[in-house]
């Protein structure tokens, strides 16, 4: 495993983080963002959409849990908001393991109610914002 690190300004600049996060998971999908409240958990994985060819809104599936997004050469994105879930039951009833089992890219903010669940080979990224400047570290190990 190698650990990558980023410094970037403001959320304008979370593109590059995100250029460097899918150039570094090789064959990994499943990936947890860790931040709080306004870190920029949604706006990363916005950009990430747009490196992708996603011409969608992406929007966060803060109530739905999941929203599914079509790149550009047909391959799908998932992206789970779990906060609002009670337990991780929940997961397991919308059937999380068919997503993460599909291959396909899983992007899941507040991944700490299902922590129990993910698998070892999740990739774990953490954005932690410096509230009085407002920059941001992204940092994870792929």
């Amino acid at each position: 495993m190698t650990k990558y690190s980023i410094q970037i300004d403001n959320v304008e600049e979370l593109s590059k983080a995100a250029k460097m996060l899918m150039e570094s998971l090789g064959e990994k999908t499943l990936v947890a963002l860790h931040g709080q409240m306004g870190a920029g958990k949604t706006t990363f994985i916005k950009s990430i959409c747009r490196i992708m060819g996603v011409t969608d809104i992406v929007n966060s599936p803060t109530f739905s849990i999941v929203n599914q997004y079509e790149t550009d050469d047909g391959s799908l994105i998932f992206h789970f908001d779990f906060y609002r879930l009670e337990s991780a039951q929940e997961a397991l009833d919308i059937g999380i393991f068919d997503y993460w089992d599909s291959g396909a890219l899983c992007l899941m903010e507040w991944p700490g109610k299902v922590e129990k669940l993910l698998p070892e080979e999740c990739v774990y990224l953490d954005i932690i914002e410096d509230e009085i400047n407002g920059k941001r570290t992204i940092s994870w190990e792929a």
